[in-house]
């Protein structure tokens, strides 16, 4: 799909790969629709872009239906959506304190999965009426997964189940919505110069980064955007989940 002239929305795109994403985007021409829980990150990112900030909890029905409408009556239907919106808890199934708080649990996965959904099915829903563009393309969906999805961790129980459940939700969400033109693909990727990792001392940073094979740097978040951009443009790319990890194996800890 030509970006150009496109309405989007990226979820989570007040900041980091989210933000990197929407930049992107609004360089290729598309009017962008930022959602995020955290307002005033979304309001900054859209004042560079000349997009639109929407408060939206992904994993919230009513929220995410009234932000969906809202950046349709703005923009028009969106063509494209990337859901960036995420949240990580590092616990363990049993730690010192006893067994994991389900709370939680519950919390990660329906923000990252639940969240996901949520988003995938309301802009599908709008993108499945609207006139086909070329070979019938209607819209596409990109979904953030994550390496943890393959090799989780110690302590990212959760974590890992959420983006291994976005990671299962790839194919048949592109198998059924095939029907209405719209593609859907994820990206998993590895470690990324994202806010919370921004936060490290530059030796823990280089310490992360020695265990990388090749290139031994942190991921910036340009390069995920390089990668949703490619996903929108190139067409035959439907169903997939892509790596993006500098060939990143993580150990048990």
């Amino acid at each position: 799909m030509d970006i150009k002239g496109h309405a989007a929305i990226v979820t989570g795109g007040g900041s980091g790969l989210g933000a990197a994403t929407a930049r992107m985007l609004a360089e290729a021409g598309a009017k962008v629709a930022i959602f995020d829980v955290n307002q005033k990150a979304a309001a900054e990112t859209a004042i560079d872009i000349n997009g639109i900030a929407i408060h939206c909890d992904v994993a919230d029905s009513a929220s995410t239906e009234a932000a969906v409408a809202k950046a349709a009556a703005d923009h028009g239907p969106a063509r494209i959506l990337v859901n960036c919106a995420g949240i990580g808890i590092a616990k363990r199934i049993v730690g010192k304190e006893g067994p994991m708080p389900l709370a939680d649990y519950e919390r990660v996965i329906r923000v990252n999965l639940i969240g996901t959904f949520n988003a995938m099915r309301l802009a599908a829903a709008a993108m499945a009426p609207l006139e086909p563009l070329l070979d019938g393309e209607r819209g596409v969906i990109i979904s953030t997964a994550s390496v943890a999805a393959y090799d989780g961790q110690i302590g990212q129980a959760a974590y890992s189940s959420s983006k291994g459940g976005v990671v299962a939700l790839v194919l048949p969400a592109a198998r059924e919505l095939a029907q209405f033109g719209i593609r859907v693909n994820a990206i998993a990727p590895g470690i990324f110069l994202t806010p919370m990792l921004m936060g490290l001392t530059p030796q823990a940073q280089e310490s992360l980064a020695a265990s990388l094979p090749f290139p031994k740097k942190l991921g910036d978040p340009s390069q995920f955007a390089a990668l949703a951009r490619h996903l929108i443009e190139n067409r035959y790319i439907n169903g997939e989940v892509i790596r993006l990890d500098a060939a990143l194996r993580m150990a048990p800890r």
